[in-house]
């Protein structure tokens, strides 16, 4: 680190080259993001090759197609039960936010009259 005039020069002259441009900081982001996509590819490239050698592709493989298999025998709700079926869980869901609002009522005055 230089000083020059009382003023600090982390380049280490007082000469104002190429490191003072806004390519070079555009250069720098450039060459920073080309590095890490490259580290990043070459990571998931060998935790692959890792998981491909050891045979946990293959088990992966076949456990989402033994999935897909067992979802085709699944009978599915028809749209109008869908609808009914939202509607049901959504009355519910009231009725318990009812619920929860008068025992959190209840419970207040019961604390506030022990309190008085």
């Amino acid at each position: 680190m230089v000083y020059c005039g009382g003023l600090e020069n982390r380049y280490g002259s007082s000469h104002r080259g190429f490191e003072s441009l806004p390519l070079r900081h555009f250069f720098d982001f450039v060459v920073n993001f080309w590095i890490k996509l490259l580290v990043t590819v070459v990571t998931v490239g060998v935790v692959f090759g890792i998981l491909w050698k050891t045979g946990q592709v293959a088990r992966l493989s076949a456990y989402m197609g033994e999935t897909r298999e067992e979802l085709k025998k699944c009978t599915w709700p028809t749209w109008d039960e869908l609808k009914g079926s939202t509607a049901v869980v959504t009355v519910f869901i009231g009725v318990l936010g009812a619920c929860t609002v008068v025992a959190d009522l209840v419970i207040t005055m019961l604390v506030r009259w022990l309190n008085s």
